[in-house]
């Protein structure tokens, strides 16, 4: 195992807000080297600390040729990052691995929201958890016991993560200056995505009033219903791990198999996600569709919220590869699932056509799915959060001890050296 002192760690683009910083701080106590490179003045402003940070002010072209540069200048052992698509991070970890770094990734929890997700190499559709069966997973779990938490009832940090990212677009929006060649990885100019999270922030009291509305009408409507779990449309994950380009093209595929597939009574209700701002046009092709397949007053939009209410009712649910899907198989619900997740094992998701699933969905093996939990648990999701200062606590109590340690989370728990894992304590 290399001691910490000789541990040179490279961090890039971090969660929006100061956690990066505050994991940069102690891995500093712990006794190794950190630098952080700052591509715009949204990455600078939330690093405090000067004298390590590299500024990046070249062209995205000239990025490639710059990180293998700095890795050998500085004598960089760790690349540590926050998503590993994005070209920016996708170059780097290309370099790291030419250069035999190890590749710490962090992001988003798998068993949202209490938890994030710290992995090695990569996450999502590059996880390890891909090519891992449930039997693998149950043969490392083989001695362990462990006291499984609830299922989390919301997503978690929601206001700090809105606050935070406005925050983030108006330093680059206003202060980018010094950073005249940056070039955000999202299609959409740095000013339409700080006036989208400004747009998200104020209207948080109407969209609220409106997704309560619209959740009763589902709750107390006395029909059965099937939820459509939405994403971001410019998620990695949607855009890099799945067949669709759009949320149209999703939205139209699954209202089409519910038109051919479910029972005359059954409804369809489309959850968005808790960050959705409007940049894709949802509802409008929500209502585009029911009109054109004639179902009228049997289709449902809520706007973000709590997701425990409306999966306590719901008879499936259906997702591109959102994480939400894990709540639901949490509870048994059949669910289909049309892109590439960490969760998309033959024992939980269906493989029925969607008209087919519609009509007479297949459950889960809820005991597979108990065992795979169980094997998350313990192995890549940290109790914690990014974004407040209650979660960035209680996620720095565990993370840097995982990123200091030989093994990667999911070798460790093979090999029996894992430590053992502060589970969920819900702590003022």
């Amino acid at each position: 195992m290399i001691a910490a002192t000789d541990r040179h760690f490279l961090l890039l683009q971090g969660p929006h807000g100061p956690f990066f910083h505050q994991l940069g701080k102690m891995l500093r106590a712990a006794g190794a080297t950190v630098w952080r490179v700052s591509f715009n003045k949204g990455d600078e402003n939330f690093w405090f600390d000067p004298d390590s940070l590299i500024r990046f002010q070249g062209a995205p072209d000239d990025w490639a040729a710059q990180c293998a540069k700095l890795i050998a200048e500085k004598g960089i052992t760790d690349l540590v990052l926050y998503g590993d698509t994005r070209p920016i991070h996708a170059q780097a970890v290309a370099a790291a691995r030419a250069a035999g770094l190890t590749v710490h990734v962090f992001e988003e929890g798998y068993l949202r929201p209490y938890w994030v997700s710290y992995e090695r190499g990569g996450s999502n559709g590059h996880s390890r958890l891909m090519e891992m069966s449930v039997a693998q997973m149950r043969a490392a779990l083989a001695q362990m016991e462990i006291e499984f938490p609830d299922a989390p009832p919301r997503w978690g940090d929601t206001r700090h993560h809105i606050f935070y990212g406005a925050l983030y677009h108006f330093f680059v929006m206003a202060r980018n200056g010094p950073y005249r060649k940056f070039r955000p990885h999202r299609s959409l100019s740095v000013f339409a995505e700080f006036r989208l999270w400004l747009n998200r922030l104020m209207l948080l009291p109407v969209h609220m009033m409106e997704r309560k509305i619209a959740t009763a009408r589902v709750k107390y409507g006395g029909f059965p219903y099937h939820l459509v779990l939405l994403q971001l449309e410019h998620d990695a994950s949607f855009q890099m791990h799945s067949q669709f380009s759009s949320q149209t093209e999703f939205i139209e595929t699954v209202m089409e198999g519910f038109a051919k597939g479910a029972p005359r009574h059954h409804h369809l209700v489309f959850k968005a996600h808790p960050l959705e701002d409007g940049r894709a046009p949802i509802r409008a092709a929500i209502l585009a569709a029911a009109d054109r397949l004639g179902l009228g007053e049997r289709v449902h939009f809520v706007r973000g919220g709590k997701l425990a209410g409306l999966l306590s009712q719901a008879r499936s649910a259906v997702t591109v590869n959102s994480t939400a899907a894990q709540q639901a198989l949490w509870r048994g619900l059949p669910v289909k699932c049309f892109g590439r997740a960490v969760f998309d094992k033959p024992e939980f998701t269906s493989a029925q056509p969607i008209a087919a699933f519609f009509s007479a969905p297949t459950r889960p093996d809820a005991r597979a799915y108990r065992d795979y939990r169980h094997y998350l648990l313990e192995t890549s999701q940290v109790p914690g959060g990014f974004y407040s200062a209650r979660g960035r606590r209680a996620l720095l109590r565990q993370v840097v001890d995982m990123i200091l340690a030989a093994e990667d989370p999911y070798d460790a728990l093979s090999q029996g050296k894992a430590a053992a894992r502060q589970q969920l304590r819900v702590v003022e």
